[in-house]
């Protein structure tokens, strides 16, 4: 029996979900995508998507490609684009009528195997992109990590770029804390926390008072329904361990 997955699902710096393709079985992708709106409706339903054929031989052909579209949307999900790649899904896209997103994907992995540079693709939630890396500074010159000292609420973002971040009060549901470092919360975090949005697989969550919506380290999420309730309501700490993520109790 296949116990592997169809479809590895991510999540990124601002919230949007990558849905990297390793099995194109419409039904089977769809099945899987209902199953995680019916578990977490808060989080995935009308959720925005974006579409990364990367993990496939080829590209597929327009008419599965909108069968796949058109069913994760009955689903209760929206595809809004499909993640940079080849020219063949430069050309899909442009038949699929949906825009390439190529940061997104460059969070997580290079493009390879196509033999073409990857092009920058725009679009307004990106962050500002990270400067080329230089020689490191004097310890005294050292970025501080980003600190919130007020809480974090319903609806609000607070990105902490290139550096940790620490929330010295709540984090309430419904409001999103990311950090391309690791976050410490001396308060309850209700809402979702996502660590390492760039990629880093070394970067931790730690908080007082586990009630998260959802947290990722890397683009490797689970969601509150997915987490021992013996966990709920503890001080706990979240990290990455071969591409899993694992979440304990804090002694």
């Amino acid at each position: 029996m296949d116990f592997e997955q169809a479809g590895e699902l991510k999540i990124g710096q601002v919230g949007i979900a990558n849905l990297r393709v390793r099995t194109l079985d419409v039904a089977r992708l769809a099945a899987e995508m209902r199953d995680r709106v019916a578990r977490a409706p808060k989080l995935f339903a009308r959720a925005a998507v974006i579409l990364d054929f990367g993990g496939l031989a080829a590209t597929p052909d327009p008419a599965t490609a909108r069968a796949l579209v058109e069913s994760l949307r009955e689903a209760g999900v929206l595809p809004v684009a499909l993640a940079y790649g080849s020219s063949d899904n430069e050309a899909l896209a442009i038949e699929l009528g949906l825009p390439l997103l190529a940061k997104f994907r460059a969070q997580y992995e290079p493009v390879s195997g196509s033999g073409e540079t990857p092009v920058p693709v725009a679009r307004a939630a990106d962050p500002a992109p990270v400067p080329a890396a230089k020689a490191s500074p004097p310890r005294g010159d050292a970025a501080p990590g980003m600190i919130q000292t007020a809480p974090v609420r319903s609806g609000q973002q607070v990105y902490a770029e290139n550096r940790d971040l620490t929330v010295l009060s709540q984090v309430g549901a419904g409001s999103e804390v990311i950090a391309d470092g690791s976050i410490h919360i001396y308060g309850p975090l209700r809402g979702r926390a996502l660590a390492g949005a760039q990629g880093n697989e070394k970067a931790r969550i730690f908080c007082r008072a586990f009630h998260a919506e959802l947290v990722a380290v890397a683009g490797h999420y689970k969601v509150l329904e997915d987490i021992p309730k013996e966990l709920h309501g503890k001080p706990v700490q979240v990290w990455l361990d071969n591409e899993e993520l694992k979440i304990a109790a804090l002694d």
